[in-house]
């Protein structure tokens, strides 16, 4: 299995790593700073650096269909490095550092919703929630308003795990209607958002609210008899 730095520090940028196999499906280390995609979430891309200088561009990083560990895709045609090569893994920060933005603000998105969540995606600079609800009930302005408001009250976003009997105890904490939290390893991870929000996740967020800065509800689009769309975007960047 790769060691997943990034689900405790997401600021944590770069690593050592050691290569464990190289291969057609990309290549996969010991330990990583690279975010698999999942959750709606992109996966990083970056760069695995050796020590003999060469760089290899990662593109994309997914979870392995084994599910025993990451992979880290190549761009078309970079050379791999072999098994038990040294390497620093980094990430392309920018991206990432928006990505947790984005991801953060959804949360607070769904916070301000009454309607379960039927679908979402994190985008680089924007993103979107689908939520089960018949008839409209919000709007761009108040919506952006509202969000606003959450960012500017800076407050504290923090993770927590509980076991797997204490999360089937609170099933209201489960905002997604399609997608149940992973069980089965014997605890699942929360993302608590101090005094707004509190909901199983495994992405990658801000340390505090503030740091998502000011958002824009650009659209809330129809979509099927029982959902609504809701498309947000950084109002600054």
């Amino acid at each position: 299995m790769t060691e997943e730095l990034f689900r405790t520090d997401a600021y944590l940028n770069a690593c050592d790593a050691t290569v464990t196999a190289a291969g057609p499906e990309g290549i996969r280390l010991d330990r990583t700073v690279f975010y698999p995609m999942g959750g709606g979430q992109p996966g990083d891309t970056g760069r695995l650096r050796l020590e003999d200088g060469t760089v290899v561009d990662i593109v994309d990083t997914r979870k392995a269909p084994d599910g025993d560990g990451i992979i880290h895709v190549p761009a078309e045609g970079a050379a791999l490095p072999a098994p038990g090569a040294a390497v620093t893994a980094e990430i392309d920060w920018d991206r990432r550092h928006r990505l947790m933005r984005m991801h953060t603000c959804l949360h607070l998105l769904s916070s301000l919703v009454a309607g379960g969540v039927t679908g979402g995606s994190v985008g680089d600079g924007k993103g979107r929630l689908d939520f089960d609800l018949p008839e409209k009930t919000v709007d761009k302005d108040s919506l952006t308003a509202a969000l606003n408001d959450l960012v500017a009250r800076d407050a504290s976003v923090g993770m927590r795990w509980i076991s797997d009997d204490e999360m089937t105890a609170q099933p209201d904490l489960v905002r997604t209607m399609s997608v149940k939290p992973p069980m089965g390893t014997g605890r699942v991870r929360l993302i608590d958002v101090d005094g707004i929000d509190l909901q199983p996740c495994g992405g990658t967020h801000v340390a505090r609210t503030g740091e998502i800065g000011p958002v824009a509800v650009t659209k809330i689009e129809k979509k099927g008899k029982h959902n609504r769309r809701i498309n947000l975007a950084f109002a600054s960047d």
